[in-house]
């Protein structure tokens, strides 16, 4: 019975407003073609729009274009939204000639407007037997793909998920204001497929119109056709204020009569609302009109059954606990804790109001980072204890027990260079994971952009390396149990009040037995750090790890970003591709950050140069373990000491006088030798 109280005051309702009427403003032109254009949308004159930004174009074809090039089919004053349809990005490829041609939709740039490309209704989508997938944004602050590989047809249908075998997919990020998704063979140029599957695609689509059935593996592209192309949902925000600053200014308020100021889940800007009991366009002066007469006789029934509604709310608001504690692995979590296996002090688990009221609700003003693990939310306990809480993504039933026993070891860690997990709370729909707060921000904004008032010396750069060495050698072998990370960037290397190290964001990290490697249908990582052996096996080791870690290496060294495009092709828009053709042909000193050029003792940076190098092998076999990286920061250290003394013996001059040469014969042999070590007595590392 509790269940169908609300439904029976619903339906006393005269009127239920379940769409917002589409109103242009008066005197307007309403459509273009068959497309409704709502205010604050408008079209022909630039007065009938409420600025520029909604100022549409109707062509003679009777289309409506946004921006001039992508065809709009729906806007939804209700939603917010804005639909669109744009290419797919494809690559053909011959059996015997290879590559036969490819499209690629040029970037979608949105700017400072008021529309950005919406997560909750998007999802990116790649479809072939041989598709290594990738979308980044204009800034390349990111970057995500997918690979999909398969060995004989693939039958697509909508029912099954596109989980790598003919289809996968990757979600993109809150408030994306601009995209560019491209495609390439993973590994032979089709020929092992071709007989069945000549043509990859590529594209962003809506998930609510998307059908994978429509996407068949023999299907090749005609150019023209408007099958090609995808559904697109756009989210746009009236202004860019807050509530509290446009109502503020009541001349340049949004909202009509009977609306209310909202806020969109994209967490920027405002929309406009009709006010309970009215419907229409919120947007037009007079746009909300009442649905009917009987509210009275309505609010008279709901205030009489009032105490009924508050007894069901209570009740159903504790079994949602109690369902979303057992799906999210809680019942898994108590037995683990029961067990007398785990030092349960070292857990806590956390009521969904505590960290609520901690985070002031999850305020956006908040957040401290978002990727596609989930958001992260600056919060304060109630004895002042400052934390920073991970509202994760939905855990799949089947990796349940996996998540469970990763959140257990985790919070089981301590090391003084990893980010504590305090615990977490998974009474909510989606799981929350409680850090413990890291104050001073990442090492990716001090690398690359740089604070004045904390320079990043050598001193402390080879100090961060140092410690960002010794978590991962701690995660991979002196744990309980193997952890790889699966993430490790500059991004995800926090600086605490003393500016010392913390590795952190375990959203995708894996723990294994020994021996063992972790393989997965769909490619993990952050674009310019994403180990190449791991992009094309699937099979991710401590190795790729390694490389990550390298790419991190070659940031302390250069000061650049991982990926760019300023650099030329040429010169490599990667990174690591860049650091190794300028080692290659002895450069290095050409694309040093100057910090680490004026400072740093030749024979360190040397040093350093070429452990990056062999972390960066291709060939994970070849690079070297967490251990061996550890035990070279750990000789650098101690030749650090001696340097006072040396500087007494040697004109500095001398010693710098000459090019560096990162193949120089005292280089490349101190990397054979044996030294004593904290760690054991074996060799530093293999001379490669």
């Amino acid at each position: 019975m509790w269940v169908f109280l609300p439904m029976m005051v619903l339906s006393l309702w005269p009127v239920a407003a379940s769409t917002a009427r589409s109103a242009a403003k008066p005197g307007c032109q309403e459509k273009c073609g068959k497309v409704s254009v709502p205010y604050p949308f408008g079209i022909r004159e630039p007065s009938c729009a409420m600025n520029d930004h909604f100022f549409l174009d109707c062509t003679s074809n009777d289309e409506l274009m946004l921006f001039g090039i992508m065809r709009i089919s729906d806007i939804s004053v209700l939603e917010g939204t804005v639909t669109v349809r744009i290419p797919a990005a494809f690559s053909c490829y011959d059996k015997t000639t290879g590559i036969l041609g490819g499209s690629y939709f040029p970037f979608m740039i949105f700017g400072a407007g008021p529309f950005m490309l919406s997560n909750t209704r998007n999802i990116f989508t790649a479809t072939g037997c041989d598709i290594s997938a990738r979308v980044i944004n204009y800034q390349s602050t990111y970057g995500a793909g997918c690979l999909s590989l398969c060995t004989e047809y693939v039958e697509m249908t909508d029912k099954n998920p596109c989980s790598g075998s003919g289809c996968c997919q990757t979600s993109i990020p809150k408030g994306l204001k601009s995209i560019y998704y491209s495609l390439s063979s993973a590994s032979d140029n089709h020929r092992n497929v071709s007989n069945f599957n000549r043509c990859g695609f590529a594209f962003l689509a809506d998930k609510r119109s998307l059908k994978i059935s429509h996407w068949p593996l023999y299907r090749t592209p005609i150019n023209g056709k408007d099958e090609y192309r995808t559904d697109v949902v756009i989210e746009w925000v009236v202004k860019n204020e807050t509530c509290e600053q446009a109502k503020a200014n009541t001349s340049a308020y949004a909202c009509g009569a009977n609306a209310d100021c909202t806020y969109p889940e994209i967490d920027q800007g405002y929309r406009c609302s009709c006010n309970r009991g009215f419907e229409g366009n919120p947007y037009l002066k007079e746009g909300c009109q009442g649905v009917g007469v009987g509210f009275g006789a309505v609010l008279f029934l709901f205030i009489g059954l009032w105490w009924v509604y508050k007894v069901f709310k209570r009740k159903r608001g504790e079994k949602l606990k109690r369902k979303y504690f057992k799906r999210n692995g809680g019942l898994l979590l108590q037995e683990q804790l029961s067990s007398g296996e785990v030092n349960v002090e070292k857990i806590k688990m956390f009521p969904s109001k505590e960290l609520d009221k901690a985070t002031d609700h999850y305020n956006a003003n908040r957040t401290l980072g978002q990727g596609g693990q989930g958001t992260v939310y600056k919060g304060m306990l109630a004895d002042g204890k400052i934390i920073a809480v991970k509202k994760s993504k939905v855990i799949d039933e089947g990796n349940l027990r996996q998540f469970i026993n990763e959140v257990v070891l985790l919070s089981q860690i301590n090391h003084r260079n990893v980010v504590k997990l305090l615990g977490c709370c998974l009474e909510t729909e989606l799981p929350l994971l409680v850090y413990e707060f890291i104050p001073n921000g990442t090492l990716f904004q001090f690398l690359h952009d740089p604070n004045e008032e904390f320079p990043l010396t050598w001193e402390i750069r080879l100090r961060i390396a140092t410690e960002v060495a010794g978590a991962l050698f701690y995660l991979h072998s002196a744990a309980s149990i193997a952890i790889f990370h699966r993430d490790i960037k500059s991004a995800n290397i926090l600086l605490d009040e003393k500016y010392r190290a913390k590795v952190a964001d375990f959203g995708t990290s894996r723990s294994v037995s020994v021996d063992q490697t972790h393989v997965t249908t769909l490619v993990q990582g952050t674009f310019g750090y994403l180990d190449p052996e791991y992009f094309q096996s699937s099979q991710f080791t401590d190795k790729s790890d390694v490389y990550s870690f390298g790419v991190v290496l070659v940031e302390l060294l250069t000061g650049q970003k991982p990926i760019s495009f300023t650099r030329s092709e040429e010169q490599g828009r990667s990174l690591a591709t860049y650091f190794l053709m300028a080692m290659e042909s002895n450069c290095l000193f050409d694309i040093l950050d100057p910090q680490v050029v004026k400072q740093g003792k030749k024979e360190d940076v040397v040093m350093v140069a070429s452990l990056a190098r062999s972390c960066l092998r291709l060939n994970g076999k070849e690079r070297p373990t967490m251990k061996e990286v550890t035990m070279v920061f750990e000789r650098i250290q101690k030749s650090e000491n001696l340097i006072v003394q040396r500087e007494i013996e040697y004109d500095r001059n001398e010693v710098m006088g000459a090019p560096w040469d990162a193949t120089s014969p005292s280089t490349i042999s101190s990397f054979g030798i044996s030294v004593s070590s904290s760690l054991d007595e074996k060799p530093l590392l293999h001379t490669y």
